[in-house]
């Protein structure tokens, strides 16, 4: 339903007369499809008094009212409508009737503005006479804005699919116009249920009809040898200033001036800005041109590449498309590559990609343009954030056999990088890189070097940590041959990514050899890298801080020298250290914001998706965490980087051992860990060596536990990795905790509160409060447990003092816990409490009987509730029987009113 400028109708009404006041006159202008008829509607149904009369007039369509009648004598509400149809004849009568209006009468005349036969009188002439007392107005209906046009999207098109993107093609393509908007979106639902919410999707809608109509119909009206100006305007498919407009019609400049100003008078185009001649609605363009006979519309497009190549700065992407209409193979191909080029300099990476991949998808296309285009469109796609249908495209021409070998070569080279950084295709895309620096070592050294640098990266799977040291040394040698300095910063930045990720002695210094005032863009955007690649190993090593200082500068340098793909995983890298260093206020909205921002390459948001995963299982959400942790299947989690991987393990198995499926945490643990074993970086076993020690350990293998701690401490040797070591302790806390041998229970489990404690210490340095409340909550549950086992250690197991203590740290812990939002921990952690202070019989005096309020039992049951846990969940967190679970949740919905699970989250309120 089209809805008019409300503006216009709220003028009218606030000067409507009242019985036997002076008349009011309203004329309202607008294009056509602005509603200008249903604002008439509108008005007809205002509420009025009973005897006012409702007249519609519709100009040439039903002659209006008769000579004379008593209508000219009663209070009268006239509705006039497309005056700009009416003949001489009702013009006449019309006029007659305005000028007679009768007390306490109001009319409101509609018109077209451009088709007017007096432009700026709707009556015509002369001027009305008109009378005194008569209250004038004149209103233009307004275009509808973006946020109009997202509103009726939305209707006809549901929240879902009512993307940014859509909403802001549909506007440029309708100009805002009211009824095209509305009936170009009855055809973009025709594609239901394909329509994703793409711009191209709307483009491919096509014209509606209507409009399609009325501007071919204005377009034929203007007289033929006027007729190529309006063509010219439709080629052009934008507003362009009168000179431009004469040379692409092909009109010279005196018979161009005259077909301009005829195209305007019969509103076939009009100036939708000072100086710029178009079309009204700029979809209408492409309606007139398909009009316009072939060889006339090839003419027309030379002559608009020929136009739009003199003006700066140069929009080559236009001239090389009209290079092409106009049949102008070879400079269509050059103006594409110099588009792609302007793109790729100015930073509109997926500008030049898109263009890349939609030339080189032609058949037919050229063996030598195929050659100068495709390694442009990989250099591109490496650093842009797009590669799906880019690596399609690049795998089908590599098999190219008329190919030069070092143009080969670098196309595979980066087919290689896009498939490990950007797909998550390590295994084959390492294949390819080796292909790749095979190739291109007896041809191109640069670029042998730069395949070779790309094998240093130890992030994925399957490659021991001694092969990238061994392309390490090639990578070197090759690139001090190549004397080129972006290659030397290039491997350099690898360099720092695989001296820090594995904790050596020398990865500082690397970090500051790398050229970051460098002039040079190419070597600018290596640096970048080196920087994000350093910050990034160093967040999983521990260095918070330095970590934070390298990403910010690595991010600003990646802004500055047009490195998106780096950018976006530094963002990711932030995501990380948000996470461990405790800032999780709004954090999981932050992960959900970057996954949705990133969602035609969700490997380059899997940080993201760990993190968020992370944050549900800490806040209890597990249905949640299992999914976010699983990359929301967009990929296999078997193609993470090891790092992340690892992390995402180790969070599967503590919600299986959560869930007590123990057969199946161990199983996970002995698959990650053999993952982790096999690349042989071992700070990046922190995330996952507790819990895999745990879950083998309560599975029964404790020869497997025990192999796992000495494997890590052995890997670790001495390396400066602060979250590892805290993890190593934390590994060995928990091997103490489930292998103390039963006659000496108690002095096994204060060994395991010691090194608990020890690790508790060790988090709160770096800091990383989640690990440490952790931790600490281990420390205080031996102490407790031990309580009850009896202990020949130096601290006995009866001291109150020591068990006064554990509680107070417990008490402590499930506060850190709250203020972090880790509902299910801070839960679990009150539970363990209230098994060493049970309640009291009875109600102390003046104690509230929680009649209508929850008690704090079921409010903690409800949260956990609320959150995804299952009431048997939910009781093994508590220390509670299902049975009592359950009737803290019904106690719950009744006090608060809640019909279901679902309806208690509302009623409950953010979880603090």
């Amino acid at each position: 339903m089209i809805t008019t400028c409300g503006s216009a109708l709220r003028s009218f009404v606030r000067a409507l007369p009242t019985r036997n006041a002076e008349p009011v006159l309203m004329f309202v202008e607008g294009a056509a499809g602005e509603g200008k008829s249903h604002l008439l509607q509108e008005l007809a149904d205002l509420p009025g008094p009973p005897d006012l009369a409702r007249l519609w007039w519709r100009c040439g369509a039903d002659g209006g009212p008769p000579e004379e009648g008593g209508h000219r004598r009663e209070a009268t509400l006239w509705l006039v409508d497309d005056v700009h149809r009416a003949d001489e004849d009702e013009l006449r009568r019309l006029r007659r009737v305005l000028e007679e209006l009768a007390p306490g009468s109001a009319a409101a005349v509609t018109y077209r503005p451009e088709e007017l036969p007096v432009p700026g009188l709707p009556l015509g002439g002369p001027p009305l006479a008109y009378p005194n007392g008569l209250t004038v107005l004149r209103n233009r209906l307004a275009l509808w804005d973006e946020e109009r046009v997202r509103r009726a999207a939305v209707e006809a098109l549901g929240e879902d699919r009512c993307t940014d993107e859509a909403v802001t093609r549909l506007h440029e393509r309708t100009g805002g116009v009211p009824r095209v908007v509305v009936d170009l979106l009855a055809m973009v639902r025709e594609q239901w249920p394909a329509f994703t919410g793409t711009a191209a999707e709307v483009d491919a809608a096509g014209v509606p009809t209507r409009l399609a109509e009325l501007v071919v119909s204005r377009a034929h009206a203007v007289a033929p040898e006027h007729r190529p100006v309006v063509w010219a305007a439709a080629v052009l498919d934008g507003p362009a200033g009168r000179d431009e407009l004469i040379a692409v019609s092909g009109l010279g400049a005196e018979t161009g001036g005259g077909a301009l100003l005829r195209a305007l008078e019969s509103a076939a185009l009009a100036e939708p800005a000072e100086g710029r001649y178009g079309f009204a609605v700029p979809l209408a363009a492409s309606a007139v041109r398909a009009t316009v006979p072939g060889p006339v519309r090839q003419d027309l497009h030379r002559r608009a590449a020929d136009v739009l190549s003199r003006r700066q700065p140069v929009a080559w992407a236009a001239v090389a498309e009209h290079h092409r209409a106009a049949g102008e193979g070879h400079r269509w191909l050059r103006a594409v590559e110099r588009a792609a080029e302007a793109a790729e300099a100015s930073g509109r990476h997926e500008q030049a990609i898109a263009l890349l991949e939609r030339t080189l998808a032609l058949p037919g296309l050229p063996p030598q343009a195929r050659a100068r285009l495709a390694p442009l469109l990989a250099r591109t796609a490496v650093t842009g954030l797009r590669s799906d249908q880019t690596v399609e495209v690049l795998a089908q021409i590599v098999q190219d056999a008329a190919l030069p070998p070092a143009v080969r070569g670098e196309l595979r080279l980066d087919l290689g990088l896009m498939l490990c950084n950007q797909m998550g295709r390590s295994h084959e895309g390492w294949q390819v890189l080796e292909v790749a620096a095979g190739e291109l070592r007896e041809v191109r050294s640069v670029l042998a070097a730069r395949a070779m640098a790309a094998l240093v990266t130890p992030y994925w799977p399957g490659v021991s940590v001694d092969v990238h040291r061994e392309w390490l040394i090639k990578a070197v040698v090759a690139a001090d041959d190549s004397g080129d300095e972006p290659m030397r910063t290039a491997v350099l930045a690898n360099h720092v990514g695989l001296a820090m990720s594995c904790a050596d002695p020398d990865a500082w210094e690397l970090v500051e050899k790398l050229p970051v005032k460098s002039t040079d863009p190419a070597c600018a955007r290596q640096a970048a890298r080196g920087l994000c690649n350093g910050a990034d190993s160093a967040v999983w090593l521990g260095f918070y801080e330095r970590g934070a200082d390298l990403l910010a500068e690595g991010r600003d340098l990646s802004a500055r020298s047009g490195a998106p793909y780096t950018e976006h995983s530094a963002l990711g890298t932030r995501l990380l250290q948000e996470w461990w260093t405790g800032r999780w206020l709004g954090l999981d909205k932050r992960c959900e914001d970057f996954v949705a921002a990133t969602a035609d390459m969700p490997f380059i948001a899997s940080d993201a998706y760990v993190v968020r995963g992370l944050l549900a299982l800490a806040q209890g959400d597990w249905g949640e965490a299992r999914s976010w942790l699983s990359q929301q299947g967009t990929f296999g989690t078997e193609k993470l980087p090891v790092p992340l991987g690892a992390a995402a393990a180790g969070a599967v198995i503590r919600l299986a051992l959560a869930r007590q499926e123990v057969a199946a945490a161990a199983e996970h643990a002995r698959a990650a860990w053999k993952v982790v074993a096999g690349k042989g970086v071992w700070p990046w076993a922190a995330e996952l060596a507790p819990w895999a020690v745990e879950a083998v350990a309560r599975a029964g293998d404790g020869t497997a536990a025990h192999t796992m701690v000495r494997n890590f401490s052995q890997g670790l040797g001495r390396r400066d990795a602060p979250a590892a070591r805290a993890a190593l302790t934390w590994s060995r806390a928990v091997l103490a905790e489930t292998e103390a041998p039963a006659e000496e229970r108690g002095s096994g489990l204060l060994e395991a509160a010691e090194l608990y404690e020890e690790a508790a210490t060790a988090y709160g340095e770096l800091p990383r409060p989640y690990s440490q409340a952790l931790t600490a909550e281990g420390a205080a549950r031996c102490v407790l447990a031990a309580d009850g086992e009896g202990s020949s250690g130096p601290v006995p197991a009866s001291d109150d003092a020591a068990i006064l203590s554990a509680l107070a740290e417990l008490e402590a812990c499930a506060q850190r816990f709250t203020d972090l939002g880790a509902v299910w921990d801070a839960a679990r952690a009150r539970a363990l409490l209230r098994t060493r202070q049970p309640a009291r019989k009875g109600r102390p005096p003046g104690r509230p009987s929680h009649a209508d309020q929850l008690s704090p039992r079921e409010e903690e049951v409800a949260q956990l509730a609320v959150s995804g846990l299952t009431n048997r969940e939910i009781a093994t967190t508590l220390h509670l029987s299902p049975r009592t679970v359950e009737q803290h949740i019904a106690g719950a919905m009744r006090k608060t009113g809640a019909l279901s699970r679902r309806d208690l989250a509302h009623r409950l309120g953010p979880t603090p």
